[in-house]
């Protein structure tokens, strides 16, 4: 059920319940009422066998009553009502959500004892039950409960059913909704600091990057006069050339943008669960992103798949300034929700999509890499501006933060570094926020080095 809106139990499109047929109200017969039945059926044997009417009205009493009980629960005629909300509707992993039920009496007649049972998935938590006393006609009652995963994802809840008993615990009959909402667990976010990157500009404010330069006449691009334009900025040797009123240009800033890569290969990513390397990365690519979004960036978020999100329709794939940034935030979260291991055996199919034009700011959340895949990701650089990348080893998580092959580790680190990329090695329970700060701290080093390292900064880091 969509939260805030009420649908009936039953048959959404009438809103009255499912009453079933006889078969459903027998087989809904208890323990306790099968057991009767049965004793009834054995008296009445036996008072045939042994020729005793008395034990032949014991067994008929003890035959009937069961039966009594799921003509009364089948012939009961209540219309209730019921929704549900979530609130809130999307929760970081590992943080509570709390569920709120609502039954109405629709009907004239009050309702008898009602039993309230919501389906959630057993990650969430157990299934929760309540109690409903007696609900008067146009009565209501309200109940919630919390859920809480620290594994990532989207999950149904629902339907809601409604149990109804007898008063002596025969029969029991389950009536269902049929909608259900959606919880979505996403990445936990991590706070990060604010640092600049060698020659990174702060979105919007003061490295505005001016796309026509101001060096002479051959360098003006005008354009065609439109209503309100400034006479001044008239530009009248191109209004002779093309006959037409012709303008020059105003500066146009270019937004920063960033690209987030994400490697979900299976092979690069060892172990599982909440605590696993594949899960801190994902993590950090939410954290990352929502950061640069918060920035003013255009943040795409790129996989090895070569898929991106919010897309390549979307201004060529990146989005997320002023307004939107929010939408833009969620979009992202949902899709590293669901996010899981790919079959790919590397990353040209990255490489592929960050192929063609200036990428910007490019932070990397890699796994293991061999030497063939270290040398595609030190060329991914030549294509971007300032590059941060950080490698986790998957054996060292796997092992509780023992590196099986240390010197494979840093020489695949060294090939990143002489690419132009701040690259830092990420062990087990390492804070993204620590490597974010010595990731600047890094790229200050490098750009201090040397001329050539410092031209890699973002002075090619804009769209």
């Amino acid at each position: 059920m969509a939260p805030g809106e009420g649908d009936v139990d039953g048959d959404d499109r009438d809103g009255r319940q499912d009453r079933g047929g006889v078969r459903a109200a027998l087989a809904g017969l208890t323990t306790r009422g099968r057991s009767f039945l049965a004793a009834g059926v054995a008296a009445a044997v036996c008072s045939y066998v042994l020729g005793q009417a008395d034990l032949l009205r014991v067994g008929l009493l003890l035959a009937a009553l069961p039966l009594v009980c799921v003509a009364v629960v089948y012939r009961t005629r209540y219309q209730v009502a019921g929704s549900r909300r979530l609130s809130p509707a999307r929760v970081p992993a590992g943080s509570e959500a709390r569920v709120h039920l609502r039954v109405d009496n629709v009907s004239r007649l009050p309702t008898g004892l009602l039993m309230l049972q919501d389906r959630v998935p057993y990650v969430l938590g157990p299934r929760p039950r309540f109690v409903l006393d007696r609900v008067e006609p146009g009565g209501r009652r309200e109940v919630s409960y919390r859920v809480r995963s620290d594994l990532r994802g989207r999950y149904p809840l629902g339907p809601l059913q409604l149990r109804l008993n007898d008063p002596f615990g025969m029969c029991e009959l389950t009536r269902s909704f049929s909608a259900y909402d959606t919880l979505t667990v996403v990445p936990r976010v991590e706070p990060l600091p604010l640092v600049r990157f060698t020659g990174e500009a702060m979105g919007y404010g003061d490295g505005r990057h001016r796309s026509l330069a101001l060096a002479g006449e051959d360098d003006i691009i005008p354009r065609g006069y439109r209503h309100g334009d400034d006479l001044r900025r008239v530009h009248w040797r191109s209004t002779a050339r093309y006959g037409e009123l012709m303008v020059r240009r105003e500066e146009q800033p270019q937004r920063a943008s960033c690209t987030v890569l994400l490697d979900t290969r299976r092979i690069a990513h060892q172990g599982s669960g909440p605590d696993s390397a594949f899960e801190w990365a994902v993590s950090g690519a939410a954290s990352a992103a929502v950061h640069l979004l918060e920035r003013g960036y255009g943040v795409r978020l790129l996989t090895d798949t070569g898929t991106s999100v919010p897309g390549p329709d979307s201004g060529g794939g990146f989005t997320g300034s002023g307004h939107d940034s929010a939408d833009t935030a969620g979009l992202m979260l949902d899709t590293l929700a669901v996010v899981d291991h790919s079959e790919e055996g590397g990353l040209a199919r990255a490489y592929e999509a960050l192929r063609g034009g200036n990428e910007g700011l490019l932070v990397a959340f890699l796994g293991d890499l061999d030497e063939e895949q270290a040398t595609m990701v030190g060329r991914m650089r030549h294509r971007t501006g300032t590059a941060v990348a950080f490698v986790l080893d998957g054996a060292a998580w796997s092992r509780g933060g023992w590196a099986a092959d240390p010197r494979g580790q840093q020489e695949r680190l060294r090939l990143l570094r002489e690419s132009g990329w701040t690259a830092l090695p990420v062990s087990p329970g390492t804070s993204l926020a620590q490597l974010w700060q010595q990731a600047d701290a890094q790229g200050g080093a490098r750009a201090d080095a040397g001329p050539r390292l410092a031209g890699g900064g973002m002075t090619g880091g804009w769209a």
